[in-house]
């Protein structure tokens, strides 16, 4: 597929469905930049707690989005793009429960989505990315040459998520996990702004049964009908 016009992939879904996985994929095999905006709403939300802002104040909030300053950069040990937040890896922090308990919350602002869209869309002008996250399909790259909605079964979701989680805190268990996926789930499918939902014209994958290697050939295959010829 080398030397073909670039095109805007996003990827939407439910939180644990494998979303990031398969982008960074796409990404690594098109030689595309992989842009993950959920890490983006993780910092800002990161940043929120260590700062003790208080998210129910949009001045605060307006005030907190000013000091914030977010990039990603190749990493090339582990050979993936990695979110800085004000010059600092938090690459691996913001992936805490205490950050997962909060980020649906804290991106359901209004001010907050417009502070990362704005920026993502920025990122996408010259086309050749790979974005996955929630409203990426329908709002951020609304015209995106392809579209993927991801899904699994539930109990696969907080299977995965719990393997995730145990390997930094073997404390958590698969209840706080269940109950924090299914808090998510509700927020992100209930907000205000931008809430999670498929674009029409997305292509749903459910990789409940697919292994990586499976669902990789799948999304190859619909990039090779939407690249131009």
């Amino acid at each position: 597929m080398a030397g073909k016009k670039k095109i805007i992939i996003t990827i939407d879904g439910w939180s644990s469905c494998g979303k990031s996985t398969v982008a960074k994929q796409l990404a690594r095999e098109l030689n595309y930049v992989y842009i993950d905006s959920g890490a983006m709403y993780r910092a800002i939300t990161l940043y929120f707690l260590r700062n003790h802002i208080d998210w129910t104040n949009t001045e605060e909030v307006k005030g907190a989005l000013k000091n914030i300053q977010l990039d990603f950069r190749y990493n090339e040990h582990s050979q993936q793009s990695e979110i800085f937040l004000n010059d600092e890896n938090v690459e691996y922090v913001i992936r805490d429960l205490v950050v997962a308990e909060k980020v649906s919350e804290i991106a359901a602002i209004r001010e907050v989505r417009e502070f990362a869209v704005k920026q993502q869309q920025s990122m996408g002008k010259k086309k050749g990315i790979v974005m996955d996250g929630r409203d990426i399909g329908t709002v951020v790259f609304p015209n995106a040459e392809l579209k993927i909605f991801m899904t699994a079964d539930n109990a696969v979701r907080v299977e995965r998520r719990f393997k995730e989680l145990y390997e930094k805190n073997p404390n958590v268990t698969i209840e706080e996990v269940k109950n924090n996926l299914e808090m998510r789930d509700y927020i992100d499918s209930n907000r205000e702004v931008s809430p999670l939902r498929q674009a029409a014209d997305a292509l749903v994958l459910d990789n409940s049964k697919l292994t990586m290697p499976e669902q990789l050939t799948i999304a190859l295959n619909w990039v090779k009908e939407r690249l131009p010829a």
